[in-house]
This record gives structure tokens, C-alpha cells and sequence, in this order.
């Protein structure tokens, strides 16, 4: 009985250290971050082609005013506007223009700016996204090799096991397994110079001598936790 105890208690332990790996819990922390990265580099390539529209429109704005502007100089140097009023209109026109596209190379060096600004922001969020992704996979891995070793390990305690339970009755396995999952993985208790090593509580005489007195195929239980007592050359009767 102690010996399938120890097993089951070896088996607990592995998936305790299986389920609360230090690699989970930084998958976890490191996904959500990720997530976090990956909104903002979101939001960030919108801000980029919004700009980059903006731009364009800017650009395409600029580049229509100075076709005017190259057009009606055009005019004026061949001559083809003889009027003296729609000469001076003309250059009146002209100089309106000029500061059309001063206005809007203004403009377009602003907007390009607010563009260098946001592209530098997203490289810099998809850098950190492609490092969040490293960091995953190497976590991956060693979590990945971690479980490999408590599982070949988990398996090798399950198969030992099945021997050390084959001679049991299934009665009081059936009442062992109902044990351990009452009392916290532990079913069966040594008992050792008069206490339980189930709950740590010593057994007073009257029960000691009904144990003493019990056949050594009976069943004994704890009084106090209801586990079942393995007696021992070392339990005191």
C-alpha cells in the first residue's frame, strides 16, 4: 500500500510540475503582450496610410499648381498675351499661385514629417512584435521539452503502478483511490510510533490496542482523517 502511495504521490508531483511549468506562465505574459503590440501596430499602419494619402493628395495638389504656374509663364513668354489688363491679371494670378505652392510645400513637408514619425513608430512596434515571436518559440521549445521529460517520466510511474495495485482487492483500492481524492492525494498513512503521518495526530491507547489486536489483513483507519493506517515494524504496538 505505501508503495502504490509513493508512486501516486511521485505522479501528483509530476503533474503539479507539468500544469505550473515557468514557461506557461511567461507564454501567458508574453502573449498578452503581444496582443498589446500588435493593436497598437495596428492602429500605427492606419496612421501610415492615412498619411501616406494625405501625402499623395498634397503632392498631386502641389504638382497641379505649379502646371498652372508653368502654363501661364509659358503664355506671357511667347508673347501671347498682348493685353496690358489681362497681362497684369495674369501676373497678378501669378504671384498667387506662387504662394499657393509655397503654402502647399509647407503643408507637404509637414505632412511628410508626421509620415517619418509614424512609419519610425510602426517599424519600431513590428520589431517588437517579431522579438515577441522569438520569445514564444523559444519558450515553446523548452516548454515543449520539459513536458517530453515528465511525461516519459509521468509514464514510467503509471506503468509501475499497475503491478503494485494487482494484487490489491478491488474494494479497498476502490476505497484507497476514494481517499486520495478526499484528502488531497493521500489515501494511505504509515503509522508510526502511535501517529498518523496522515494528519500528524497521535492515537490514543483504546485505539491503538483495537489495532494491535486487528488481524494483519484487516483494514484499519485513522480516526481522526479516515485514512487508511499502514501498520509498520516501527508504528509502536
Amino acid at each position: 500500500m505505501l508503495d502504490v502511495q509513493a508512486l501516486d504521490a511521485r505522479a501528483d508531483l509530476l503533474r503539479h510540475q507539468r500544469a505550473s511549468l515557468p514557461e506557461l506562465a511567461e507564454i501567458a505574459s508574453v502573449r498578452a503582450g503581444r496582443t498589446e503590440l500588435d493593436n497598437r501596430a495596428r492602429d500605427a499602419r492606419i496612421a501610415v496610410d492615412d498619411l501616406t494619402l494625405e501625402q499623395e493628395k498634397v503632392d498631386s495638389d502641389v504638382e497641379a499648381v505649379k502646371t498652372r504656374r508653368r502654363r501661364d509663364r509659358d503664355r506671357i513668354d511667347q508673347g501671347l498675351i498682348t493685353n496690358p489688363k489681362d497681362l497684369e491679371r495674369m501676373q497678378h494670378e501669378l504671384e498667387s499661385l506662387e504662394r499657393r505652392i509655397a503654402s502647399l510645400e509647407d503643408e507637404e513637408l509637414e505632412v511628410m514629417a508626421r509620415l517619418e514619425d509614424a512609419q519610425r513608430d510602426l517599424d519600431t512596434l513590428q520589431a517588437q512584435v517579431a522579438e515577441a515571436d522569438q520569445r514564444l518559440a523559444e519558450l515553446a521549445a523548452s516548454r515543449d521539452e520539459r513536458m517530453a521529460a515528465i511525461d516519459a517520466e509521468l509514464e514510467t510511474v503509471l506503468a509501475g503502478r499497475e503491478p503494485a495495485v494487482a494484487d490489491m482487492p478491488a474494494d479497498l483500492l476502490a476505497l484507497y483511490d476514494r481517499l486520495r481524492e478526499q484528502k488531497g492525494g493521500v489515501g494511505a498513512a504509515e503509522l508510526r510510533q502511535r501517529r498518523c503521518t496522515g494528519c500528524q495526530l497521535g492515537i490514543d491507547n483504546a485505539e491503538i490496542a483495537v489495532i494491535k489486536a486487528a488481524p494483519a489483513d484487516e483494514v484499519v483507519r485513522c480516526e481522526e482523517c479516515q485514512r487508511i493506517l499502514v501498520r509498520t515494524p516501527e508504528s509502536g504496538l
